[in-house]
């Protein structure tokens, strides 16, 4: 991925089209130019394939080849030097390599992010439009702690508010916590029942952990009456629906709703135990929020919009008394948004809580960090709002992700066969540790940094591991994998940071100032691992432009990725500190200085900490 707008739009895009307009030959034709990124095996940097162009000309891709040299040899740069060093054809393709000229221009012109950035609200609207979005992520529920599906959300939605934040966007996180229901009354009556009273503090656990062992219990004491009640001789179906462990927990979320002080108590400690706990794992993660919702506080959000719908006609009242949305115009089913009985479902909730969000901040875009498990509910949501009248609804973006498995397998919160976030942090800081004593320059660090060192690598290895994945794809994360210090991993990244920055802790003061502040020279030919090396750069502001365009990290991780492979080729190829020519050597470390400074940027869009040893 290359500066595409820049380069080929506006350098060879559109000469070329005007190009074959002023040949007689062709004239009247229309065409659409390919471009695509040179193979790594092939010089250059841009390709333009051919077989389309020669096809619409008549004549064969050497041929056209040929007669489209002095068009690359009159293009030029602002300052009268070439665009172009070099055009040579292979097959049906034409690799450019661009000049040495263009490249120092785009050293100059530094590779922070400008104000040209994408706008995803606006799309490629004019320079200096913001947006203010809402960016939903997260959304637990107060019946367990925090496992392995929810930190890929976790990382997702943090990330996604870096990368959105440093392009100048406002960005407010939110979550829903789901904090009342049927699942969240089982661990209360677990509590009541077997809890004798206890609590987190004197169990010496945190107190989500402390609440989910409940909701574990739950589950065992409702599945032995289930097998009791089969035995006895009914079927499962009506073992499960009249198993008396379920009929108290359907008792006790009566009670709540009634306002029932006892159970309403009971309600608040544990949920402020599991709040405790929740509160521990995001500051371990790196990660927070800004405004919570509670769906005890928003559930019967929603019915004064279904209201209006039936008075507006967008809804129909069937003959039982239920409201529905008759989505079939545009391909969806017909949806339900309160029963016969007058009680809204899910959706109606977020109906309310959309509208709520856009009275309290006015949000230009609002994304839905869920995962792909919801895909539909979004769609029919999304489509709701809009028949509604909301404008803002096509404004509403659903970033859906898979499912994370292990090599072990799949998740069963209900059977406690989960990977707590907490213990999936611990493991992958353990690990790290584990390698850092093997290290020799490692052994001397005091045991507490040590430990603070081993959680920022083992939480690049988590993160990274997870965010280098495109969203909608199912992956499997294994810690071991995530840790290798040669492979496509957080931890390599961080290495070459480190790497830099311990060579650049030697370079004298004075020298490191004049390289920092230094233009590339004039005459000088570069290395192939230089030239290698300044292309990357480029790269930056693409890569956070299309990662914010498509709602996918995975492009600045791949950016993260592939600048630190071209610094180590780099660092094998060119000594910096041994250079003996001065102009060489500030060059170099001038390079080194700006692999720092963009590995550093890439990693911390990734929430991922960029330390100055390893």
């Amino acid at each position: 991925m290359m500066e595409w707008n820049e380069v080929l739009v506006q350098r060879l895009d559109a000469p070329l089209r005007a190009w074959f307009a002023e040949q007689s030959l062709w004239e009247g034709i229309v065409i659409e130019p390919v471009w695509q990124e040179t193979r790594k095996e092939f010089e250059g940097e841009l390709t333009l394939v051919l077989f389309g162009l020669a096809k619409v000309a008549g004549v064969k891709p050497d041929l056209l080849s040929g007669m489209l040299g002095p068009l690359w040899s009159s293009l030029t740069l602002e300052n009268g030097e070439p665009l172009i060093r070099s055009a040579n054809q292979v097959g049906g393709f034409l690799n450019l390599g661009l000049s040495l000229a263009y490249w120092r221009q785009r050293w100059a012109k530094g590779y922070s992010l400008s104000n040209q950035s994408f706008d995803p609200v606006q799309g490629n609207a004019e320079c200096g439009i913001r947006s203010k979005i809402v960016l939903e992520y997260s959304s637990p529920n107060t019946n367990k702690p925090l496992h392995l599906g929810h930190v890929r959300n976790h990382l997702l939605g943090d990330s996604m508010y870096r990368i959105l934040s440093c392009l100048g966007h406002e960005i407010i996180r939110v979550q829903v916590i789901n904090d009342r229901g049927i699942h969240i009354c089982k661990s209360m009556l677990a509590w009541q029942k077997f809890g004798e009273g206890s609590d987190p503090m004197g169990s010496n656990m945190k107190g989500d952990h402390f609440v989910g062992e409940y909701y574990v219990l739950y589950e065992k004491a409702y599945q032995a009456q289930v097998k009791e009640r089969i035995a006895s001789g009914l079927t499962r179906e009506e073992a499960e629906s009249s198993a008396p462990i379920l009929q108290e927990a359907r008792t006790m979320l009566q009670q709540w709703e009634q306002g029932d002080e006892t159970v309403v108590n009971l309600w608040k400690k544990m949920n402020a135990w599991v709040y405790e706990g929740f509160e521990a794992t995001y500051e371990r993660l790196g990660i927070g929020f800004d405004r919570n919702y509670y769906e005890s506080q928003t559930y019967l959000l929603g019915k004064n919009l279904v209201e209006q719908g039936l008075a507006q006609g967008v809804f129909r009242r069937d003959d039982q008394g239920a409201v529905w949305a008759d989505l079939q115009d545009i391909g969806l089913d017909s949806k339900i948004l309160l029963r016969s009985d007058g009680t809204s479902v899910y959706i109606t909730q977020d109906l309310g809580t959309a509208e709520q969000r856009q009275k309290d901040w006015g949000f230009d875009r609002m994304i839905y960090t869920v995962a792909d498990e919801q895909n539909y509910h979004f769609k029919v949501l999304f489509a709701i709002l809009g028949k509604l009248g909301f404008d803002w609804a096509s404004r509403c973006h659903h970033l859906s992700y898979g499912m994370v498995d292990l090599p072990s397998g799949t998740m069963k919160s209900r059977e406690g066969k989960v990977v707590d976030a907490d213990d999936l942090i611990n493991e992958v800081q353990a690990l790290a540790e584990a390698k850092m004593v093997e290290s020799e320059k490692l052994q001397a660090i005091a045991a507490e940094e040590r430990r603070e060192l081993a959680l920022q690598i083992g939480l690049a290895a988590l993160k990274f591991y997870i965010l280098k994945v495109d969203p909608a794809k199912r992956m499997t994360f294994n810690p071991e994998d995530s840790l290798d210090m040669h492979g496509h991993t957080g931890p390599f990244v961080q290495y070459a940071h480190a790497r830099i920055a311990s060579m650049l802790a030697r370079v004298p003061v004075q020298e490191k100032a004049l390289a920092e502040s230094w233009t590339l020279d004039q005459g000088r030919s570069w290395l192939p691992a230089e030239l290698d090396l300044i292309r990357q750069f480029s790269q930056f502001e693409p890569s956070v432009n299309l990662a914010a365009e498509q709602y996918n990290p995975a492009h600045v991780a791949d950016f993260a990725y592939g600048l630190a492979t071209a610094f180590n080729r780099f660092y094998h190829d060119c000594p910096v500190l041994q250079e003996s020519q001065v102009e060489t050597r500030k060059f170099r470390i001038a390079l080194c200085n700006q692999t720092r400074l963009l590995l550093h940027d890439s990693l911390d869009l990734l929430g991922i900490k960029a330390p100055n040893r390893m």
